[in-house]
Protein backbone atom coordinates (compact mmCIF):
# COMPACT_ATOMS: atom_id res chain seq x y z
CA UNK A 1 0.00 0.00 0.00
CA UNK A 2 1.47 3.45 -0.93
CA UNK A 3 1.92 6.40 1.52
CA UNK A 4 -0.89 8.22 -0.51
CA UNK A 5 -3.65 5.78 0.05
CA UNK A 6 -2.21 5.28 3.83
CA UNK A 7 -2.96 9.04 3.72
CA UNK A 8 -6.28 9.23 2.42
CA UNK A 9 -7.12 6.22 4.89
CA UNK A 10 -5.79 8.34 7.93
CA UNK A 11 -8.02 11.46 6.73
CA UNK A 12 -10.66 9.39 6.47
CA UNK A 13 -10.82 7.60 10.25
CA UNK A 14 -10.41 11.35 10.87
CA UNK A 15 -13.66 11.89 10.02
CA UNK A 16 -14.95 9.01 11.39
CA UNK A 17 -13.04 9.48 14.63
CA UNK A 18 -14.89 13.09 14.98
CA UNK A 19 -18.05 12.17 14.18
CA UNK A 20 -17.77 8.91 16.42
CA UNK A 21 -16.48 11.99 19.61
CA UNK A 22 -19.66 13.99 18.30
CA UNK A 23 -22.01 11.40 18.53
CA UNK A 24 -21.04 10.12 22.04
CA UNK A 25 -20.35 13.62 23.23
CA UNK A 26 -24.25 14.04 22.60
CA UNK A 27 -25.37 11.28 23.71
CA UNK A 28 -23.09 11.31 27.20
CA UNK A 29 -24.23 14.83 27.25
CA UNK A 30 -27.30 13.65 28.15
CA UNK A 31 -26.63 12.00 31.60
CA UNK A 32 -23.18 13.73 32.49
CA UNK A 33 -21.87 17.19 32.70
CA UNK A 34 -20.43 18.52 29.95
CA UNK A 35 -16.35 18.16 30.30
CA UNK A 36 -17.14 14.39 31.35
CA UNK A 37 -18.98 13.78 28.72
CA UNK A 38 -16.18 15.43 26.48
CA UNK A 39 -13.69 13.33 28.58
CA UNK A 40 -15.45 9.95 27.80
CA UNK A 41 -16.07 10.52 24.39
CA UNK A 42 -12.47 11.36 23.69
CA UNK A 43 -11.27 8.60 25.28
CA UNK A 44 -13.57 6.27 23.82
CA UNK A 45 -13.21 7.78 20.08
CA UNK A 46 -9.67 7.56 20.64
CA UNK A 47 -9.53 3.88 21.12
CA UNK A 48 -11.86 3.51 18.31
CA UNK A 49 -9.43 5.81 16.18
CA UNK A 50 -6.50 3.33 17.37
CA UNK A 51 -7.92 0.50 16.08
CA UNK A 52 -8.60 2.16 12.60
CA UNK A 53 -6.02 3.77 12.14
CA UNK A 54 -4.04 0.15 12.80
CA UNK A 55 -6.69 -2.09 10.71
CA UNK A 56 -7.70 0.26 8.17
CA UNK A 57 -4.78 2.58 7.34
CA UNK A 58 -1.96 0.58 8.23
CA UNK A 59 -3.34 -3.04 7.98
CA UNK A 60 -1.06 -3.92 10.89
CA UNK A 61 -1.54 -5.58 14.15
CA UNK A 62 -2.17 -3.66 17.36
CA UNK A 63 -0.16 -3.91 20.58
CA UNK A 64 -0.11 -2.65 23.78
CA UNK A 65 2.88 -0.52 23.09
CA UNK A 66 1.64 0.94 19.79
CA UNK A 67 -2.02 1.72 22.02
CA UNK A 68 0.10 3.68 24.72
CA UNK A 69 1.88 5.50 22.64
CA UNK A 70 -0.62 6.42 20.24
CA UNK A 71 -2.04 9.35 22.02
CA UNK A 72 0.87 10.90 20.77
CA UNK A 73 -0.58 11.71 17.95
CA UNK A 74 -3.39 13.46 19.87
CA UNK A 75 -0.59 15.49 21.16
CA UNK A 76 1.42 16.33 18.05
CA UNK A 77 -2.60 17.63 16.54
CA UNK A 78 -3.34 19.78 19.47
CA UNK A 79 0.71 21.21 19.82
CA UNK A 80 0.08 22.51 15.87
CA UNK A 81 -3.46 23.29 15.55
CA UNK A 82 -2.65 25.86 18.47
CA UNK A 83 0.54 26.96 17.25
CA UNK A 84 -1.44 27.57 13.61
CA UNK A 85 -4.24 29.01 15.32
CA UNK A 86 -2.15 31.64 17.13
CA UNK A 87 0.10 32.35 14.34
CA UNK A 88 -3.21 32.92 11.95
CA UNK A 89 -4.75 34.97 13.94
CA UNK A 90 -2.41 36.98 16.27
CA UNK A 91 0.49 37.09 13.78
CA UNK A 92 -1.13 37.37 9.90
CA UNK A 93 -4.25 38.51 10.98
CA UNK A 94 -6.79 35.75 9.78
CA UNK A 95 -10.39 35.58 11.23
CA UNK A 96 -10.62 33.72 14.69
CA UNK A 97 -13.78 31.80 13.11
CA UNK A 98 -12.01 30.12 10.20
CA UNK A 99 -8.41 29.96 11.63
CA UNK A 100 -8.98 26.38 13.42
CA UNK A 101 -10.13 24.84 10.38
CA UNK A 102 -7.23 25.82 8.24
CA UNK A 103 -4.39 24.99 11.42
CA UNK A 104 -6.56 21.25 11.96
CA UNK A 105 -6.22 21.05 7.68
CA UNK A 106 -2.51 21.40 8.10
CA UNK A 107 -2.12 19.19 11.07
CA UNK A 108 -2.94 16.18 9.29
CA UNK A 109 0.48 15.72 7.51
CA UNK A 110 2.07 16.37 10.91
CA UNK A 111 -0.48 13.78 12.52
CA UNK A 112 -0.01 11.15 9.74
CA UNK A 113 3.75 11.61 10.33
CA UNK A 114 3.51 10.97 14.06
CA UNK A 115 0.79 8.13 13.46
CA UNK A 116 2.75 6.12 11.12
CA UNK A 117 5.89 5.94 13.30
CA UNK A 118 4.01 4.76 15.54
CA UNK A 119 1.88 2.71 14.14
CA UNK A 120 4.47 0.95 11.77
CA UNK A 121 7.64 0.87 13.84
CA UNK A 122 8.93 -2.53 14.59
CA UNK A 123 8.35 -3.85 18.05
CA UNK A 124 11.41 -4.08 20.27
CA UNK A 125 11.74 -7.95 19.96
CA UNK A 126 11.10 -8.40 16.56
CA UNK A 127 13.60 -5.77 15.89
CA UNK A 128 16.28 -7.79 17.69
CA UNK A 129 14.68 -11.12 15.90
CA UNK A 130 15.39 -9.08 12.53
CA UNK A 131 18.93 -8.67 13.63
CA UNK A 132 19.46 -11.99 14.67
CA UNK A 133 18.34 -13.32 10.87
CA UNK A 134 20.46 -10.36 9.47
CA UNK A 135 23.56 -11.17 11.19
CA UNK A 136 23.40 -15.22 10.55
CA UNK A 137 22.98 -14.56 6.57
CA UNK A 138 25.62 -12.37 6.46
CA UNK A 139 27.83 -14.90 8.12
CA UNK A 140 26.53 -17.53 5.68
CA UNK A 141 26.81 -15.68 2.48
Amino acid sequence: MTVQVQLVRFALVGVVNTGTYYGLYLVLLTRLPYVAAHVVAFALSMVGSFFLTSYFTYKTRPTWRKFLLFPLTNAANFIVTTSGVYLLVDVLHFGSRYAPLIAAAAAIPITFVVSRTIMLRPEPARRAAQVERDVNVSRVG
